[in-house]
């Protein structure tokens, strides 16, 4: 369960820190490029320490697939940018790989 604790922590950095890379303006503003730095190297040492007690194709999977999702969400409800039907579903279908991958995969210590 720990490392479960671990990758959530690693997904938030990493959303994080992208939502500040969009905010650095190609690092020209100090606070969101040193919130971006910060987060990724936050985001890549929480996803190693998962990596101890989860295979790694599971573990980015799972890591990649929520992050695509909540920064899609972030970027709809904070910047703004608009998500069409396609983009909806597809969204939808990474959601329904991440429930099945930590549901049904005999990779995934349950």
């Amino acid at each position: 369960m720990q490392s479960y604790l671990f990758l959530a922590i690693a997904i938030v950095a990493e959303v994080t820190a992208t939502s500040a890379l969009r905010a650095s303006e190609s690092f020209t503003r100090l606070g969101p490029s040193l919130i971006t730095v910060v987060g990724y190297a936050v985001a890549f040492y929480c996803l190693s320490v998962t990596l101890k007690t989860m295979p790694v194709g599971i573990a980015y999977a799972i890591w990649s697939g929520v992050g695509i999702v909540l920064i899609s969400a972030i970027g709809w409800f904070i910047f703004g940018q608009k998500l069409d039907l396609p983009a909806v579903l597809g969204l939808a279908l990474i959601v329904a790989g991440v429930l099945v991958v930590n549901l049904y995969s005999k990779s995934v210590g349950h």
